[in-house]
């Protein structure tokens, strides 16, 4: 065999794309599997967005090679999307559309990292950070978010650390995976911490819109512009994950040079897409206002499951989990592996988002009331 790249030695596969395998292994030989481990949302999308997609199929013009950039109505509505939830000003130029914002998590990467920079990695976070630095040469340097300080960044521990090499920061409110929500003050503290350093900051938001009165987006920060960069998907809001498709705003000149790596990576997003994801950006608040009320419902049992394992658990949190502690002592792999042999329950490991994650776990609402009533069920029988 050819060796493999070397910096693939420093990631290893996604925790979940091993795990669904054995998930999927044992439905195979018959067992009833609930899972609440991924967020991957079940809901359909408004029927707006598919009745989009399928009328722009039939144009003649559909299945050409789109513009690296979108059409501008796609950008257009991005930025009226941006003005009317987060009262933030964009132009055509300040936004670009991504086949999902985890597309962008590596665009910005390549864009504005060398061999040896560094990167702000909160501690717990998305684990996609970490190996999109590792590989495209740059070091991680791992922040700590916990608890005691609402898992919103420490900057006194922060600004005793070396910043030297710091090139990037990411930053993702409401959080994955504790659903902590972003405010106004923190997101000033981030910007002005950014600008004192001059360090990249990137807001990863996709959860703003899921049980949460307050969207924030840290570009409202006044001169956020200057150091910052927003990350956003269609994925969770609009129940399109399957689509990909998500975006980045922010300064024009940050823009440009992440198309430059994005129109040698791709060439365009389907028409029908574009058109499905206009369709979605355009919806009423009312439906999102329905989605958050199935979500809401599902919350309630699984803050009972949550009761049942005897974990303590925030319910002033948002987005589409609940992160819940585990008594002292239990061991969060032990658990969640027993769970799902005994059980039949995929429940997250707290520890897969991080080292302060030990001790946790994570379920998602992204499961039908009626399973989650059986998971329920089935803990409470046994």
């Amino acid at each position: 065999m050819i060796p493999k790249a070397e910096r693939l030695h420093s990631v290893e596969e996604y925790y979940f794309s091993k795990k669904l395998r054995e998930v999927a292994t044992l439905e195979k030989e018959g067992k009833p599997i609930i899972n609440m481990a991924i967020g991957s949302p079940d809901l359909q999308p408004p029927q707006k967005v598919i009745q989009a997609l399928e009328a722009t199929s039939k144009l003649e013009n559909a299945h050409s090679y789109q513009s690296y950039q979108g059409i501008p109505a796609l950008r257009l509505a991005m930025c009226d999307f941006y003005d009317k939830n987060y009262k933030v000003s964009l132009n055509e130029n300040e936004v670009m559309p991504l086949m999902g914002s985890k597309e962008g998590v590596m665009m910005i990467s390549l864009a504005f990292l060398n061999v040896g920079d560094e990167v702000l990695i909160p501690d717990p976070g998305y684990p996609t950070y970490t190996s999109v630095t590792k590989l495209v040469g740059a070091k991680p340097v791992f922040y700590n978010l916990n608890a005691k300080n609402n898992w919103l960044p420490d900057f006194e521990e922060l600004e005793n650390q070396n910043l030297e090499k710091v090139k990037i920061m990411w930053v993702n409110y409401p959080h994955m995976p504790t659903g902590t929500k972003g405010t106004a003050d923190a997101f000033q503290k981030i910007v002005s911490f950014a600008k004192k350093h001059q360090i990249l900051v990137v807001n990863d938001n996709p959860y703003s819109f899921i049980l949460n009165e307050n969207p924030l987006s840290i570009l409202a920060t006044d001169g956020a512009k200057e150091v910052a960069l927003e990350l956003n998907s269609l994925s969770k809001s609009f129940n399109m994950a399957g689509w990909r498709v998500g975006l980045v705003v922010g300064s024009e000149k940050y823009i440009k040079a992440i198309l430059q790596v994005k129109s040698n990576m791709d060439s365009g997003m389907f028409l029908g897409i574009q058109k499905g994801a206009i369709a979605a950006l355009k919806t009423s608040n009312e439906w999102l206002a329905n989605l958050n009320a199935i979500y809401e419902k599902r919350r309630k049992i699984v803050w009972e499951i949550m009761e049942v394992l005897n974990c303590t658990y925030s319910k002033n949190s948002s987005g589409l989990f609940v992160w819940g502690k585990l008594p002292n002592g239990i061991n969060e792999i032990d658990l969640t592996d027993k769970l799902l042999s005994n059980n039949n329950i995929f429940i997250a490991p707290g520890s897969i988002f991080g080292t302060n994650g030990k001790g946790y776990i994570r379920a998602s609402l992204c499961v039908p009331v009626v399973k989650l009533k059986e998971a329920l069920q089935r803990l409470i029988t046994v």
